[in-house]
């Protein structure tokens, strides 16, 4: 009588870093019966954030500090909105 192996189980977790580790050890192969095609992006990337570091001197980045504080905002969430405004008015 021929000795079976267990059959592997595919993944079911989202964790691109679990997947990886996954298929370091495993062939797609020995799952070609249980694939299937899937007519939309499995993974879709967010939209990458660019960061732009401005210098300010510590008087200036105080000031920024306390404008935000004021407007229950981070001191990023404020300069983006400076930026977004800027942006408008510009393209108008």
């Amino acid at each position: 009588m021929e000795a079976r192996m267990k059959k592997n189980n595919l993944p079911k977790t989202d964790s691109i870093q679990s997947l990886a580790a996954f298929w370091d050890t495993h062939d797609l192969t020995d799952f070609e019966g249980d694939l299937e095609d899937v007519a939309k992006p499995v993974f879709v990337r967010g939209t990458r954030i660019a960061e732009i570091k401005i210098p300010l001197k510590s008087r200036e980045a105080r000031a920024v500090e306390r404008m935000a504080q004021a407007k229950g905002l981070s001191r990023e969430e404020l300069v983006r909105g400076w930026v977004l405004k800027q942006i408008a008015r510009s393209s108008n």
